[in-house]
């Protein structure tokens, strides 16, 4: 254990609570104490709700198995490189990782801990890492916004080609393009895509009746079949090993899909379930969710039409009783304003692919719901890759390679730092597409989108207020930076 942060396969799970101890609650510094006791580094499982500290308050992760199983096969070294699971995900991140976490890694093992590996972990796989400085170089994409380089080729029969490479790291190429992702949370498994391009939500080759629009759940495999693929994928790959067995595939997905992790504990709101509020990994275990509830078409199971009345997480401190001018009532408030405005700010939606052109409406008033519909949870409830125009050339940073596409028919180019989905499907409409990740808690894991290029949550509500000309007052962003904070 080393300020609060697990780094090793088998190590102790604590979290650093700093001025958390005398809390009114108190249960915080009890629960610290409890595992402190518990037996050190012979700690084999961590405690349901173990509270993790960060920049809102704390975070939990509850197991529907009982406790977090830290002997699982998540944490064991399976590969050649000394990586696990865990190495890119993290309980205290919220089982993802951020660029404090590498970083303090990074110093207190000289850039050697597993999670420093020129196969992805570097800015290029032929990267100078015989010095602690090289290393620090060469990792700097990892060590500055957490982000993992996933090599994909240009596949076969794609409607374009390659036509210009613009990298600064000097590697990438058609036969494998560097693409800089942040590493996904392997908790709230409630989803309907796995992976930030989709590449392993696999169709069900063996179905019939695919003919609802615009996808019909009986059209995929099942979830435990795609999260399986990908810790199989994950181990020969980024921990360069062999295959897994079968038993070992269900082994991993069966811890991950048991895990639910949210904001326990807010630093000005405090209790996440005071007043009848359902925040907490608890409750959102118990959350519904299922392939296409609340879809923009309608609910595929009850047929019920779409609502923008994503969140009622916090519904009930819409009427606070107490006064609401200052302290933990006025915190309250402002994450109920919050939510409010998550569900019903209008935004003039246009230009996003997979979306208005599905439409067949160049311009859709929405709402944030729009693109994140699953109740309680925040994303989409069935696969629907967007490009609202993060990997577009003119939002590139000199840290990112650049990508020159062709159509081969038209003619036409783009640019791009990352086409996507595009670079599975090899379709033109889909360069620059990517899921909308899970929006349970946020606050354990900045930076966000998939090239980590918003800081914080000012910053991601920054880039829809430009992006959409939504226009937001300084109260309402801070009213939406505080709600996404305690989800």
């Amino acid at each position: 254990m080393r300020n609060g942060m697990l780094y090793a396969v088998g190590c102790t799970a604590v979290v650093a609570l700093v001025g958390c101890s005398g809390t009114s609650d108190g249960s915080i510094g009890q629960v610290s104490s409890a595992l402190h006791d518990h037996g050190g580094d012979s700690l084999t499982s961590l405690p349901n709700n173990f509270p993790f500290a960060n920049g809102s308050g704390f975070a939990a992760t509850y197991s529907t198995n009982g406790s977090v199983d830290l002997t699982n096969e998540f944490f064991q070294n399976l590969g050649t490189n000394g990586r696990a699971c865990v190495s890119c995900h993290q309980p205290q991140n919220n089982w993802t990782v951020t660029p404090a976490n590498v970083q303090e890694r990074f110093e207190l093992s000289g850039g050697t801990d597993p999670i420093f590996r020129t196969n992805d972990g570097s800015v290029s796989p032929n990267a100078d890492v015989s010095t602690v400085e090289a290393r620090r170089a060469a990792y700097s994409m990892l060590l500055s916004k957490a982000l993992i380089r996933i090599g994909i080729g240009m596949p076969a029969g794609a409607e374009f080609t390659l036509d210009a490479v613009d990298d600064p790291y000097g590697f990438a190429s058609a036969a494998k393009l560097s693409l800089f992702r942040r590493p996904l949370p392997s908790t709230n498994l409630d989803i309907s895509t796995v992976m930030w391009d989709g590449r392993e939500t696999f169709k069900d080759l063996g179905s019939t009746d695919c003919t609802r629009p615009p996808f019909a759940p009986i059209c995929f495999a099942s979830l435990h079949f795609d999260l399986a693929d990908q810790a199989n994928g994950a181990t020969t790959g980024h921990a360069q090993g062999n295959s897994l067995t079968v038993a070992q595939e269900s082994s991993i997905v069966a811890f991950e899909t048991a895990m639910f992790s949210a904001q326990i504990w807010d630093s000005q709101a405090h209790n996440l379930e005071a007043r009848g509020a359902l925040g907490g990994p608890v409750n959102l275990a118990a959350q519904d969710f299922y392939f296409g509830i609340n879809d923009n078409t309608g609910d595929y199971k009850t047929g019920a039409p779409f609502t923008p009345e994503i969140f009622t997480t916090y519904k009930s401190w819409e009427d606070a009783s107490e006064d609401r001018g200052h302290g933990v009532e006025a915190a309250r408030d402002q994450i109920a304003r919050g939510e409010k405005l998550f569900n019903s700010k209008p935004i003039t939606i246009s230009g996003v692919a997979g979306l208005n052109d599905v439409f067949g409406a160049p311009v859709l008033v929405g709402t944030c719901g729009t693109c994140h519909d699953s109740p309680n949870v925040g994303d989409h409830s069935i696969p629907a890759p967007l490009n609202i125009g993060l990997a577009d050339a003119s939002r590139r940073t000199p840290d990112m390679p650049l990508y020159t596409f062709r159509n081969i028919k038209t003619g036409a180019t783009v640019q791009s730092t990352d086409p996507g989905r595009g670079l599975i499907t090899g379709k033109w409409a889909d360069i620059g597409k990517f899921k909308g990740p899970v929006l349970r808690g946020l606050a354990a894991r900045a930076p966000y989108f998939h090239n980590g290029s918003a800081a914080d949550l000012g910053a991601a509500i920054d880039f829809y207020d430009t992006r959409f000309n939504v226009g937001f007052t300084s109260d309402e962003r801070a009213d939406l930076v505080a709600f996404l904070g305690a989800l």
